[in-house]
């Protein structure tokens, strides 16, 4: 049985940081229903430049397989009822409106309590709730932005560097995936529900715990380091390699370097009094760079990716996308979910991404493919206590949509 196994999750959100938050709860097996607007739906139902998957973009495949679809119109009296219904009949609801909408919709967190006393409601927004910006408009770049993301990526007296792929949205999502599952623990002990209040802005900062608490403690701001790692080692950075790509090496401690030193055979670095701790080998790092840099130039990436390791040199084949996929690493990880999705102009048979753990049993998951919108509106009804006659008419009156309705 999975951990969420049973639990019903009223989805109001849309585009991607309150999605993600609510596939990662589907991927624990909670029985997701996504409330769609009619007309296009979620936007990012047509997200990205190839207009032959708009309806079924690869950003939406992403986050919102395993979910059920049903669109309806909240703007009439007969579609507040049926929201009404669905949370009643739901342990959590998600929402990504700007703050204040949802009330004045009429769902919000003390409208929801009326309907199911236990509610666990969260709400995802750019700057929260409560801030002097909770109005503010929050996209991913600008939040990595506000948060001091791009300026703490790139090297010091350089420009601002975007994190190259929507890290806020995500990594929001998780968080507040994480709060949910907390807040469920906690009914269980309690009987009581919880309000949830994540924002992008909050989980960018505590991302950045390594960098942001430097400057609690110390008052000083982490410098940037561009390539090279946290601990700010010359031995800690990227280096081409004889085939035109690059490996990125960890070599922190006394003992890596030795052992990498011997491996590049060069084991008198080792004994060389500029090179004899962390301290001194960042004190002469114009030295040892361009020693170390000399040799790595000679073999090629994977070589040196191999070698390396083997001696117990951290070193990764700095690699892209289409590189990481092909890797053998991943054959017994469970990190891929195939999917099939009739229709794709491309291929039908493709892959989603898993939760990023396994368990010995009952592990994250999911099965089914993303939903046509309005594709479960049927079903959803029906399950709520709709009768075929009531649901056509909801249908008649523009009430409710299904893909043959909107066809």
């Amino acid at each position: 049985m999975k951990a969420l196994e049973g639990i019903k999750v009223c989805d109001f959100s849309h585009v991607m940081a309150g999605p993600f938050c609510s596939y990662y709860l589907a991927l624990m097996g909670a029985d997701v229903t996504k409330i769609e607007p009619p007309g296009a739906g979620d936007p990012f139902r047509v997200y990205g430049p190839d207009r032959r998957y708009d309806g079924m973009s690869a950003a939406f495949i992403a986050i919102n397989v395993g979910k059920r679809s049903i669109v309806l119109d909240l703007k009439k009296p007969e579609g507040q009822e049926i929201v009404r219904k669905l949370i009643a009949a739901s342990d959590v609801v998600v929402e990504n409106f700007r703050p204040g909408v949802i009330d004045r919709l009429g769902f919000g967190y003390e409208a929801c309590k009326t309907l199911k006393n236990d509610i666990i409601f969260c709400s995802v927004s750019g700057y929260g709730q409560k801030s002097p910006l909770r109005d503010y408009p929050a996209i991913d770049n600008v939040v990595q932005a506000a948060s001091g993301m791009t300026m703490q990526s790139g090297l010091e007296g350089g420009g601002p560097v975007r994190i190259g792929f929507a890290v806020v949205d995500t990594w929001t999502g998780m968080t507040a995936a994480y709060a949910v599952m907390s807040a469920l623990f906690r009914r269980a002990r309690t009987g009581e529900g919880q309000y949830i209040d994540a924002s992008m802005m909050d989980s960018a900062v505590a991302f950045m715990t390594s960098s942001v608490a430097s400057y609690l403690v110390t008052g000083k701001v982490f410098p940037r380091t561009g390539n090279v790692g946290y601990s700010g080692q010359p031995t800690a950075g990227v280096f081409k390699t004889a085939d035109g790509g690059y490996i990125s090496l960890g070599v922190v401690q006394n003992v890596e370097f030795a052992n990498f030193a011997k491996a590049l055979g060069h084991p008198e670095w080792a004994q060389d009094p500029r090179f004899g701790s962390p301290g001194l080998r960042k004190d002469n790092e114009a030295a040892i760079t361009r020693l170390v840099a000399d040799v790595i130039k000679t073999k090629d990436g994977e070589t040196w990716e191999r070698e390396l390791n083997a001696v117990g040199a951290p070193c990764a084949l700095v690699r892209n996308t289409e590189q990481v996929v092909a890797m053998d690493h991943f054959k017994d990880r469970n990190l891929f979910i195939p999917v099939n999705i009739p229709g794709l102009p491309d291929k039908e048979d493709v892959s989603v991404l898993n939760a990023g753990f396994s368990t010995n049993e009952d592990g994250p998951g999911v099965q089914g493919r993303p939903p046509r919108h309005g594709e479960h509106t049927r079903e959803v009804l029906g399950e709520l206590g709709y009768q075929a006659e009531e649901i056509d008419t909801l249908v008649k009156g523009g009430v409710v949509f299904t893909p043959q309705d909107e066809a």
